[in-house]
Order: C-alpha cells, then sequence, then structure tokens
C-alpha cells in the first residue's frame, strides 16, 4: 500500500454465498474498523481498488477467484454514446438538487419500492429506516444525496461520496414506474458532469465482474479503466 503514509490492520469477514457468480463464494477485506476514517483515507484507499459500504471501507479478498474489479471513469475523456445522449435529452426534464446524506421519509418509500421491484427475495427488500441510512451513509464520510424530480414526483436519488478528487458513486435507486427513461444511466451521466464542473478527474463505478449480467452496464462508460494486480489499467474496450 505504497499510497498510504501508514500500514493498515485488514480483517476478513465470513466467507458467504456469493451474490453475483453461482457457485462461488465470496470474502471481504475491511479495513480496521477502529481506524479513525476521512476522506483522504478514503480517498487513498479508493485509488487501490477499495469501496465504502456504511461505515466500513472494504474491498473482495476471495482466495479463488479475482473476478471483481474496481472501475473508473476519466472525467475529462468520457464521450456519451448515442444511446446516452438519448438518455440525457429525454430527461432535462427532470428537477435536480443535491441534498445532504439525512434521512427523508419520502427518500425511504422510494427506496422501498425500488427494492420490492427491482431486488424482490434478494435479502434487501424489507429495510428499516436504520438499515437503509447504516448502508447509505456514514459519520465521516462526505455523501451526498442527489435527488432527481419530474415536477413535485420523486423520480431518483443518486447517492455518492465525495473523495479529494473524485466522486464515487455509491448507490441509486429510482421509481419503478419510470423504468422507460432509464434513470439509472442518467443518473451516472449527471455524476461525471457534476464531477467534470466541479474539476474532478475520476468516478468510481464500484465493482464489475465480466460474467455477470446485472454489472453488464458499466462497460457503457468509455473509457474507463480497471484497477488489475495493483495498478490501474485501461480497459481493452477503449479505442
Amino acid at each position: 500500500m505504497s499510497l498510504l503514509r501508514q500500514s493498515i490492520t485488514l480483517y476478513a469477514s465470513p466467507v458467504t454465498d456469493c451474490n453475483y457468480l453461482p457457485g462461488q463464494q465470496s470474502t471481504s477485506l475491511f479495513a480496521d474498523p477502529d481506524l479513525p476514517k476521512n476522506i483522504s483515507l478514503h480517498s487513498s484507499l479508493s485509488k487501490l481498488g477499495f469501496r465504502r459500504s456504511g461505515e466500513f471501507i472494504y474491498r473482495p479478498g476471495c482466495e479463488n477467484c479475482n473476478a471483481c474489479i474496481a472501475t473508473r471513469i476519466p472525467i475529462n475523456e468520457f464521450r456519451p454514446s448515442r444511446c446516452q445522449r438519448r438518455t440525457w435529452k429525454q430527461n432535462q426534464d427532470l428537477i435536480v438538487k443535491i441534498r445532504p446524506a439525512e434521512f427523508e421519509l419520502e427518500h425511504f418509500e422510494l427506496y422501498q419500492r425500488y427494492l420490492s421491484t427491482r431486488h424482490a427475495k434478494g435479502g434487501m427488500d424489507d429495510p428499516t429506516p436504520e438499515s437503509y441510512m447504516q448502508f447509505l451513509s456514514s459519520s465521516w464520510s462526505e455523501t451526498l444525496f442527489i435527488e432527481f424530480r419530474l415536477e413535485e414526483k420523486l423520480a431518483a436519488i443518486a447517492v455518492v461520496d465525495e473523495l479529494e478528487n473524485a466522486l464515487s458513486a455509491v448507490y441509486t435507486f429510482f421509481d419503478p414506474d419510470l423504468s422507460k427513461r432509464s434513470l439509472g444511466r442518467y443518473a451516472i451521466l449527471y455524476e461525471i458532469g457534476h464531477a467534470r464542473q466541479k474539476g474532478l478527474e475520476w468516478l468510481y463505478l464500484g465493482y464489475w465482474i465480466e460474467k455477470c449480467q446485472k454489472m453488464k452496464y458499466k462497460q457503457d462508460y468509455q473509457p474507463q479503466e480497471h484497477f488489475i494486480e495493483g495498478q490501474w489499467i485501461r480497459d481493452r474496450k477503449t479505442p
């Protein structure tokens, strides 16, 4: 961990069945939970392929599998595809407001609807207000809730962490009745634009798994880089 000025103890989670690849087992490596965390540490660990979940910073640590690949977009090089330009144009009637990461009943009810429709019986479809906030926010991160509204109706929420020179996409949920608007795609495009306006260099997209259909959409944002064997490498699909 040459990017850090300190050594960090990592703790392995128990081995469980993988949520993404059938027949595989998974475990995660967590940065010492007692270590004081801040944006600087979060930024440095993100450069090493780590990600935040709630109060914790982690990366995959599976013994016999390296399918999870950290992914990021170089903001100034990104050029939208024809499909992405269509989605951007289609959603220009949305009103966007950036909010602090605080509990709002309206947000939570949309989250419940989204999970019950898109992730039924996936282990996340019966959230409580406490589990919702514990998953998306933390006491130390600079987390934003980006609201997208269609007139007065809440259409989507994109959750992002602010890093020193990047944004990290945490999660996005949206109104299932508005699925034709491709709000997940629009949220990422908005995050890229917001990062560009702030003069940031990267948008971290979390982990990509080549053989997981649910993560196929991440390959649509080009160019992008993958963290492989300790270094960021330009994706082979990039011209």
